[in-house]
């Protein structure tokens, strides 16, 4: 990280910027959303940061990996603002939700593996007779629920063809049995992948048919290779923001600190950009 030393060890946006092979402009907005804490200013109204700005930049560019920039973002801000509890409920919603996607893969690889070639005379083959609910059958507000998405999701996805509910004759509502239910596993699994609708279409066309897991074999390994990627990448994030933690509680913003650490500078002129990266 490259530092003005004529300005006695303070940072520009463009020597937090230049690092990261990030613009000024992303620093300023990194600030304005609360990623980073708020930036000490010149006489003349230029911005000067920190090595503990430093710190925070980092720390957030190690979580949006693992974690999104959304989350990444609501993780900083609860940071920087002193709810440090917020903040390591972020967290651990976010590794809940990693687990949860691994719990998700496990049962879609279940299901994959007891599936059975099907026939023209079997559920999915084809047209089903409308007949009454069954014991096991999902409704779609259930089904959606269960899955975490909008009913209307489970809509577009019958249109797509990779779930086919059947009707109620007394009611009309959707009847999703347990093939519709392993169907909209499926296509929420490979969602999550990253997968298109058009993608997903044909795989699960295909596993019908087959009756096995060889169509989506590839696919799962790469998701499992994501998840992975993910639970890395968490780690790396965690350590990064216990060290910016750390930073902070130990107040050592450089410069005059304040009791929260953070370099005071006087704010005397507007906000405004400057060809030297201020």
């Amino acid at each position: 990280m490259g530092r003005n030393l004529q300005n006695g060890g303070r940072l520009r946006p463009v020597d937090l910027a230049r690092g990261h092979g990030l613009s000024t402009q992303a620093i300023r907005n990194y600030e304005a959303a609360g990623i980073l804490p708020a930036a000490g200013r010149t006489a003349h109204g230029y911005r000067t940061y920190t090595s503990l700005h430093a710190d925070a930049l980092r720390a957030f560019l190690a979580l949006v990996p693992g974690h999104g920039h959304r989350t990444a973002t609501a993780i900083m801000r609860a940071v920087n603002q002193g709810a440090l509890d917020e903040a390591f409920r972020l967290l651990d919603e976010s590794h809940a939700q990693l687990l949860d996607d691994r719990r998700t893969l496990q049962a879609v690889e279940r299901a994959l593996s007891d599936l059975k070639p099907v026939t023209a005379s079997e559920p999915g083959a084809g047209p089903e007779p409308a007949r009454a609910s069954a014991p096991g059958d999902t409704f779609i507000g259930t089904l959606a629920r269960r899955l975490g998405i909008r009913p209307a999701t489970l809509r577009a996805w019958e249109r797509a063809g990779l779930v086919r509910p059947r009707r109620d004759p007394r009611t009309g509502y959707r009847v999703y049995d347990e093939a519709a239910v392993r169907d909209a596993r499926l296509a929420h699994q490979l969602r999550r992948g990253g997968y298109l609708l058009e993608q997903i279409a044909p795989l699960i066309a295909r596993v019908r048919a087959a009756g096995g897991p060889e169509p989506l074999e590839a696919a799962l390994r790469d998701w499992h290779g994501r998840l992975s990627a993910r639970g890395r990448a968490m780690l790396t994030g965690a350590a990064e923001l216990e060290a910016y933690l750390r930073r902070r509680e130990g107040g050592a913003a450089g410069g005059v600190a304040d009791e929260d650490g953070w370099a005071q500078y006087s704010v005397n002129a507007a906000d405004s950009a400057d060809p030297a990266g201020n």
